[in-house]
């Protein structure tokens, strides 16, 4: 870890009135971060050497640069901050640098508290940086806008029902059943006689046993995923038999981003309708901020536009940094074709 010593808040801290700014209390930041392996650099005010209580061993340190002092002219805070940005390290500091709060972002995950203990250092944990809000659930927009523009039907409906086994059943009763009443029944029929083209469509999922006419994408937030999986196959028996059809439905469960726990939507296709493949890969450029955030959520990425893109397998997303994009919550989305060949 890279960390920047505010040496004038620490050598100011907690003195008693009258006294001067102690250089014991940055050596002692000094010994604990040389202690714990971390690499560090002291930035001074250019005031601090005319009120430190040790004068010629501070001059001392001044000439090995072993201190450094911020630019004459320059704000020492501004300067420091400004130093942390760029070499991405931690501020050993009680200031919490108000004024500069629209400048610099999020200030509060890059500064180090502490307090002296016995005239030792106690250096305490930075926050953890804030996310900007809804991030993912952006993205998965601007990804789903994507490929609307591609001329890709999308399934847009995040309302969300109340998750149950019971509700997904029902649900999908009442919707299949509806577009049956809709003229749509003469299409089921057609898909029956078409085996060959099933067949085609079974290769396509791993383990599936029985060709089905209707693909239900039940989209879950990723606490229900387990109990959505576990009751899959009750499902689409209950929905097969209710509507008399040669073959079950096949259930297929994906975490979906939009869907906040105990809610559920189902986008439902025919099988003939179904991607195999996605037909885009999706590059996410980001922040640092958000980097290792994002990268978490990949995957949840992923499978919220395979079920809502109606794709058996789920796009490859990579998600990179991008130093021009400045400030948190800031994205670039890029749709890149499958190279021929590839996995």
């Amino acid at each position: 870890m890279k960390v920047i010593i505010d040496a004038s808040n620490v050598a100011y801290y907690q003195i008693e009135e009258n006294s001067k700014p102690k250089l014991t209390n940055i050596l002692s930041a000094v010994n604990i971060l040389e202690k714990n392996g971390h690499e560090f650099v002291i930035i001074a005010d250019a005031s601090l050497r005319h009120e430190i209580d040790d004068k010629n061993k501070y001059k001392i340190l001044l000439e090995e640069k072993a201190i450094e002092e911020a630019p004459s002219g320059t704000d020492a805070d501004h300067f420091i901050l400004n130093l942390a940005e760029e070499e991405n390290a931690k501020i050993l500091s009680n200031d919490y640098f108000r004024e500069f709060f629209d400048e610099f972002k999020d200030i509060n995950s890059r500064r180090l508290p502490y307090f002296f203990k016995n005239d030792e250092i106690i250096i305490g944990q930075s926050q953890k940086p804030k996310k900007a809000k809804n991030i993912l659930q952006n993205i998965s927009n601007n990804i789903l806008l994507e490929f609307e523009q591609k001329r890709y039907e999308t399934y847009s409906t995040k309302d969300g029902i109340d998750f149950s086994p019971l509700n997904i059943a029902k649900e999908s009763l009442i919707r299949m059943d509806k577009s049956r009443q809709n003229g749509l029944g003469d299409k089921i029929e057609g898909l029956f006689s078409k085996l060959p083209m099933f067949d085609k469509i079974v290769g396509m999922v791993e383990n599936l046993e029985t060709s089905a006419p209707y693909v239900i994408f039940v989209l879950v937030n990723p606490r229900n995923y387990k109990e959505a999986v576990k009751n899959a196959g009750n499902i689409s028996v209950t929905i097969g038999d209710r509507l008399k059809l040669e073959r079950n439905p096949l259930i297929a469960v994906r975490n979906d981003l939009y869907m906040i726990p105990e809610r559920f939507e189902l986008n439902i296709l025919y099988s003939d309708e179904v991607e195999q493949d996605s037909p885009f890969n999706i590059e996410i450029r980001v922040n640092s901020h958000d980097e290792s955030f994002v990268k978490k959520n990949s995957r949840n990425i992923a499978s919220t536009i395979a079920g809502r893109i109606g794709s058996w397998k789920f796009p490859i997303v990579s998600v990179k940094p991008d130093v021009l994009l400045e400030n948190p919550g800031e994205f670039e989305i890029y749709l890149n074709k499958p190279e021929k060949g590839g996995l």
